[in-house]
């Protein structure tokens, strides 16, 4: 099959088109430090592709935007978060691997739905409590660590889970969006033998398909990154967790 003909085996119509352009958009401006908007892109793909479908469809578009992430924001990254989180985060992607594969969408969808919501209530909780402790428990960051590698295996949703954990940190703007850039451009990679050999939601086809898509992705990063720099850490703050909750909203009831 030609380039083309292998697109219109997708069977998009316009408005799907329209649709995956504005959420591979969105992806950009995410990676660009735009948190919280990350749900609002896996609705979108899976309402077109299906839930478990639309995972591997969006893990090359999430490296691409990972790369210019961890190029633009490097000089920032907290390396020792980095360090705390990743190994709990390999166990959560295994254990995703091995579940998310038998898994029914109707369970998938309503799991993802509720850690999404329980999430954004205990980031809520955070930012609202008198204390300014950092938590330092290990199992605080080994329980971040895991449900943020099980959620991105199973559906790119570990977004809500290390927005917890880094607004927990107390992390200024640029560290949180430089480390988490570092973080999911190692865990993304080493997700994507799994959707290739074990899920095989990545082919020659959907790759063909990431490639007619990235142009909107720089775009969008392009934009993010101007915005962010609008943004004062306190109105960050405040950001991801209207955004996180709206989208959580969105999940729950899609």
């Amino acid at each position: 099959m030609t380039y083309f003909e292998i697109l219109e085996s997708f069977h998009l119509s316009v408005l799907q088109w329209a649709a995956i352009g504005f959420a591979v958009f969105l992806l950009g401006m995410s990676k660009s430090g735009i948190k919280g908007i990350g749900i609002i892109i896996v609705v979108i793909l899976a309402f077109v592709f299906g839930e478990k479908t639309s995972t591997g469809i969006l893990l090359p578009l999430l490296i691409c935007a990972d790369i210019f992430a961890v190029v633009y924001y490097n000089k920032h990254a907290q390396w020792h978060y980095i360090r705390k989180l990743l190994p709990a985060m390999v166990i959560g992607v295994l254990v995703g691997v091995w579940i998310g594969n038998d898994i029914s969408e109707v369970v998938f969808k309503r799991t993802m739905a509720v850690i999404i919501i329980v999430s954004v209530l205990i980031m809520f909780y955070m930012e609202n409590r008198k204390s300014t402790d950092i938590p330092t428990n290990k199992w605080f960051s080994n329980g971040s660590g895991f449900l943020a590698g099980f959620t991105t295996m199973v559906g790119n949703l570990a977004g809500p889970i290390s927005n917890i954990y880094f607004l927990a940190m107390r992390m200024p703007k640029n560290e949180f969006i430089g480390t988490a850039a570092w973080l999911f451009f190692i865990i993304n990679v080493f997700k994507l033998p799994f959707h290739f050999f074990v899920w095989k939601t990545v082919s020659l086809d959907t790759l063909i398909l990431n490639s007619v898509l990235i142009p909107m992705v720089i775009l969008g990063f392009f934009l993010g990154a101007y915005i962010v720099k609008l943004i004062s850490n306190v109105n960050y703050r405040r950001f991801i967790l209207i955004v996180t909750a709206l989208g959580g909203i969105i999940m729950l009831f899609r």
